[in-house]
């Protein structure tokens, strides 16, 4: 039996096996057989019927396991004779693909054909699991489709419709949107008007979504090819593009416009038409008409630029003219600024907007009527027209310079270099010329006539706008770069070097771009960077300075080093240093290395004895050698050599630069050495220190400081502070006096005061509080120590009432009392992995509590002078250590047991008779918990515990409002005095409270309206005459603390709409109804619609007061006068309110 009849047997139910086998040795590579060959061989009747009997074998193939079941007898005990069901329709479909394949013209295919209908309901029916089964079906479809057999249509549009879901659901889908491309003729044969075709043409819609098919090549051709598949469908394809250009990127949008411009340029009749007038021009309008707000106006503007970059060709000038006509020249002139200035761009990337039909006259008249118009543009009104006017005119110029009249360029550029250049209404339109001449400047041809404009704009440099001198160096780069002039022939070094002295970083950086080269010319020898150097000191020393602050930025590390030395060179010229001229020959011969041969080769440059210059040469190598520090510190072989270079001079130059200009960058530089390099200097600087008066300023101390802690030797520092804090307590001075006698050789009284100068530097500098707080904990832990025994100097204070002559200051007490709640606080945070330090802290709030809460008293005629200090030294304690626990809140260092403590002396000292004076430190401590709870909270415990100190903090609130009512009534200049210190703390509570905006924290608001509506109540209660009824126009017509609150409110609109919302909930419960009431309301909305915030809210209160004051008119009427004038003023300011 040959193969062709061996495997027409096999395909039955009965030799099922046999089937798969032959199906199995086809897929095999190494196996000879192939089914291709085995069908090609066959004869018409024999292929007949091998289609019979497979039709008649998946017929009962899938009578035993329909398709709609498979999944579900996969996970049953069947699951093999499903797969060997599934393996039978795979090789029926793999026989009538090749079948298709070696078909022959006029060869009968009904039989065929009823294979593959069969196919068709399988495809139809298969589980998602079966994609591999799926693919092979569909490529018998696509080659049944491409071969033009019987009933093509519906085969090639099941097959493009799968194509058309492949391409959605594969990562690389490159290959099915080609596959897609290749069938794209099926949409010809389909309805678009079909119910049965919606589905394709959703999926059709959807590849606008995708940036896959918008970039693909082959999706690209697909998508213009669908603009010309239904003129219907062309408005629904701009449709979905319309809705999803806010989401596209620029790039994807670059491609839309490109698919847009090749499907306009395809198209005829119809199709055309309804691209131009409905998707064209409706580009145009929106481009014109959009606000340039609107997230899809760059959009659109970058679809039109692409066909306006395709001007040239007679086509499209035609389209552009006859499109823009009806919109572009009616936009120019419309009343509405922003749509003058979007139709002046428009109008300058689309210039000429011409009809190419007109003969040359009438061209050459309708491009001067633009060029009119374009000057017109440049005298509009309002400076945004003005500015975006003169963006076009450079791009006008710049793209049309060769074709257009001298005279025309001319009067384009005097009119932006003479005239908006000076602009004094709009800086916007004077930095507009600066930055739109840079686009002119592209044009070499520009170059010889703006040489001679650009002089007249040298005082630009000085304009009193940041962006407007920012770009006009951004304009003077640009011309050193093209060579259109020389730099300083536009703008001399004489205005630029000033400018640099005072101005911020982005205007001093560019500068330092302009001149580096000047005073800084690399490719000259190093003996003329240090002549320019000292020129440029001369010339400006603020701006020398700020210069070689920039100059690391602009060359290598090397060259600042070379520097840095060729001015060690100089500088020791002028001192005349023995041996110095001939040093370098000398190292040359005994150390040749690579950091060597920085050293200068040439004769030095010659100082005299001009100390400003000297001092500014010093300057500059310190700075120099900040900009490089990180590289000299990488490099050790570079580092040890420079300073051994300077180390040589230092003490010399200590000796000849004695000013007070030139010991300051002497002690930086040193600094920046090891001690050993400097062993002169370094082992004066703590007796320096020690020798120093209370009271010295910042300057003879900060550096040495400084110093001290970059050579390792904070320790000494440290010991310093510590012995002389410890020494002034009252009960250590003998005994700290012997220890100093025994280890000390120089007496030196003790300067509390400028011990706690030292630690205030030491702490508040990074630098320095890193290298203190490396020490470990124990000087510091002793130190801290130290500290804390100052309270009793405190207490000492606060409890006599008499000066004690040998007790230390108050002000020092006071302060090393700061100090030791911040230096905890450090400590805390970065030396510590337990709570010692937060407990020393909670300690100190139960010493507050106990010892300096009792002296917070309100004062009597018998108390005297010393009851008044008392109060006021606690105060001040008090607020001092709530500072200090503020910081620890805010930084995140406080734990529940911290913040209880904390949150328990708040209400002690509200509690207090004179408690009233802290609570402008209160109201920051209620902030920071209020964060620091929020921020923390991440489980259902957290979530009580937060609940519950919120709570809290809203009592504390609601019991500060409370106390400022009490003190406004009994006091009312002292209470108006106490609200305007708490402004500031009010504010930040409020906003903290409006953003976390959670129970029980957000019924701030609640007792905030609650005490507004109790204090205007209580006025309006007052009125005994109706000609006193009146409505208030600002907060400043409130009572006080109503007046405070509002001005808070008000400063803040999440704050003001936080307020209304508040408002309308009590309106809404009821809690607001008795007609004095609503008139505060009223009177509170009336102040709320003066300062124009929140309007929806303000409406939606008003209606609510609307509704509660009907009730009240009847009541009115019979009631008193001044009931009467509360109802109609009430009346009048809710209508003004409801028709604001």
């Amino acid at each position: 039996m040959s193969k062709r009849e061996a495997f027409l047997e096999t395909a039955c139910t009965e030799n099922v096996e046999d089937f798969l086998s032959f199906i199995k040795l086809h897929n095999d590579k190494t196996e000879p057989f192939d089914v291709e060959e085995v069908v090609q061989e066959m004869s018409t009747n024999q292929r007949k019927t091998l289609w019979t009997r497979l039709h008649s074998f998946l017929g009962d193939t899938l009578l035993e396991f329909p398709p709609q079941r498979w999944e579900e007898n996969m996970q049953q005990d069947s699951a093999a004779d499903v797969k060997r069901a599934v393996a039978v329709v795979d090789g029926v479909t793999l026989v009538t693909s090749l079948s298709v394949k070696v078909l022959q013209e006029g060869d009968s295919c009904s039989t065929l054909l009823k294979l593959c209908h069969s196919l068709h309901d399988v495809l139809v029916s298969l589980p998602v699991s079966e994609a591999l089964l799926q693919l092979h079906i569909h490529a018998l479809f696509e080659a049944w489709w491409k071969k033009g057999l019987q009933d093509r249509e519906k085969f090639g549009r099941t097959a493009f419709l799968v194509s058309l879901q492949r391409s959605f659901t594969l990562k690389k889908s490159a290959a099915e949107i080609q596959r897609v491309w290749s069938m794209h003729d099926v949409l010809l044969n389909l309805d678009y008007t079909s119910e049965d075709n919606k589905q394709i043409i959703d999926l059709l819609l959807q590849f606008f979504h995708h940036p896959t098919y918008i970039k693909n090549d082959d999706g690209k051709r697909f998508l213009v090819f669908l603009f010309s598949w239904n003129v219907d469908f062309i408005l629904v394809i701009h449709g979905t593009i319309k809705n999803q250009l806010e989401f596209y990127s620029t790039t994807i949008t670059t491609h839309i416009a490109e698919i847009y411009f090749r499907a306009w340029k395809k198209a005829c009749g119809d199709f055309m038409e309804k691209i131009e007038n409905s998707c064209i021009q409706d580009f145009m309008q929106y481009a014109v008409f959009l606000p340039k707000a609107s997230p899809v106006h760059a959009k659109v503007r970058e679809i039109m630029r692409y066909f306006h970059t395709r001007k040239g060709c007679h086509s499209v000038d035609k389209m552009l003219y006859n499109l823009y006509k009806p919109i572009l020249w009616k936009a120019l002139n419309a009343p509405n600024f922003e749509v003058r200035a979007n139709a002046t761009l428009i109008f300058a990337e689309a210039f000429p907007v011409h009809d190419p039909d007109q003969d040359v006259q009438n061209i050459d008249k309708s491009i001067q009527k633009q060029l009119d118009t374009a000057m017109d543009l440049l005298d509009d009104p309002h400076p945004t027209v003005r500015s975006t006017a003169t963006l076009g005119v450079c791009k006008l110029l710049t793209k049309c310079w060769e074709v257009l009249p001298p005279t025309i360029i001319i009067d384009f550029l005097k009119k932006l270099v003479t005239e908006l250049a000076a602009d004094s209404s709009s800086p916007d339109v004077r930095c507009s010329v600066f930055k739109c001449l840079t686009i002119v400047l592209d044009n070499p041809l520009s170059h010889p006539l703006l040489e001679k404009l650009l002089p007249t704009l040298k005082y630009s440099v000085h304009d009193n706008s940041l962006k407007v001198r920012t770009a006009f160096l951004d304009m003077l780069i640009k011309v050193n770069a093209a060579r259109a002039a020389k730099f300083w022939e536009v703008c001399s070094v004489e205005h630029l070097l000033p400018r640099l002295a005072v101005d911020s970083h982005s205007v001093s950086k560019r500068i330092v771009e302009l001149l580096f080269k000047t005073f800084f010319p690399v490719n000259r020898p190093e003996k003329e960077w240090c002549s320019r150097c000292i020129s440029l000191i001369q010339m400006n020393p603020v701006a020398a300075r700020k210069f070689y602050q920039y100059a690391h930025k602009h060359t290598m590390p090397s060259n600042i080093i070379k520097l840095m030395l060729v001015i060690r060179r100089t500088l020791n010229s002028s001192i005349q240093v023995e041996g110095e001229l001939s040093e370098h020959n000398e190292s040359n011969k005994e150390n040749d290395t690579s950091a060597e041969m920085l050293e200068l080769q040439s004769a030095p440059v010659t100082l005299g004895q001009d100390v400003a210059v000297v001092s500014g040469l010093l300057e500059v190598v310190v700075i120099l050698w900040r900009s490089v520090e990180k590289t000299l510190k990488q490099k050790q072989e570079l580092y040890t050599y420079t300073t051994a270079k300077f180390g040589k001079v230092m003490s010399k130059y200590f000796q000849a630069f004695e000013d007070e200009r030139s010991t300051a960058p002497l002690i930086q530089l040193a600094s920046f050495m090891p001690s050993a390099a400097v062993p002169t200097f370094s082992c004066g600087v703590l007796s320096k220190l020690r020798r120093l008066d209370s009271g010295a300023p910042a300057t003879q101390y900060s550096q040495l400081l400084d110093c001290m802690c970059s050579w390792g030797q904070a320790g000494d520092i440290l010991e310093l502070i510590t012995d002389w804090l410890t020494e002034c307590l009252p009960k250590q001075k003998d005994k700290a006096a012997a220890r100093r006698k025994v280890r000390i050789q120089e007496t030196v009284e003790a300067k509390p005061d400028l011990a706690l100068v030292y630690l205030e530097h030491l702490l508040s500098h990074t630098a320095t509080r890193e290298k203190v707080l490396a020490l470990g904990q124990s000087p510091l832990k002793q130190l801290h120590t130290v500290l804390g025994n100052w309270k009793s100097v405190l207490f000492n204070h606060l409890s006599s009432t008499a000066h004690v002559p040998e007790c230390p200051g108050v002000e020092t007490a006071l302060k090393a009392f700061m100090f030791h709640g911040r230096l905890g606080a450090h400590l805390q945070h970065d030396l510590t992995e337990g709570r010692d330090y937060l407990l020393s802290l909670e300690h100190v709030a139960a010493w507050v509590a106990d010892r300096v809460l009792p002296f917070l008293r309100k004062r009597t005629g018998d108390d005297g002078d010393g009851s008044e200090k008392s109060q006021q030294l606690a105060a001040q304690i008090t607020e001092s250590f709530l500072e200090v626990c503020r910081d620890v809140l805010l930084v995140g260092l406080g734990d529940k047991e911290f913040t209880t403590q904390i949150l328990h002396l708040c209400s002690l000292i509200l509690l207090s008779e004179a408690g009233y004076v802290c609570i402008h430190a209160v109201l920051p401590i209620l902030k920071e918990v209020a964060n620091s709870w929020v921020r923390e909270e991440n489980s259902q415990d957290q979530e009580d515990e937060t609940s519950v100190v919120l709570g809290v903090v809203a009592n504390i609130f609601q019991k500060i409002i409370e106390v400022l009512a009490r003190r406004l009534r009994k006091e009312p200049e002292e209470g108006r005095m106490l609200c305007q210190s708490a402004v500031s703390g009010l504010t930040d509570f409020l906003q903290v409270a409006h953003a976390l905006d959670r129970a029980p924290l957000s019924g701030v608001f609640a007792t905030v309206f609650a005490v507004i509506v109790v204090e205007n109540r209580h006025l309006l209660e007052k009125i005994t005459n109706p000609e006193e009824v009146v409505t208030p126009q600002s907060e400043q017509d409130m009572p006080p603390l109503s007046s405070v609150l509002l001005s808070v409110i008000l400063k803040s609109s999440p704050i003001s709409r936080a307020f209304l919302t508040e408002v309308n909930s009590s309106l809404d419960s009821d809690a607001i109804s008795s007609l004095t009431e609503l008139a505060v309301v009223l009177n509170v909305l009336a102040v709320i619609r003066h300062a124009r915030v929140s309007k929806v809210g303000l409406k939606s209160a008003a209606v609510s007061v609307q509704q509660q004051l009907h009730k009240h008119a009847l009541s009115s009427v019979d009631g008193s006068d001044v009931q009467r004038a509360i109802y109609d003023s009430s009346v009048m300011t809710l209508n003004e309110i409801l028709d604001s």
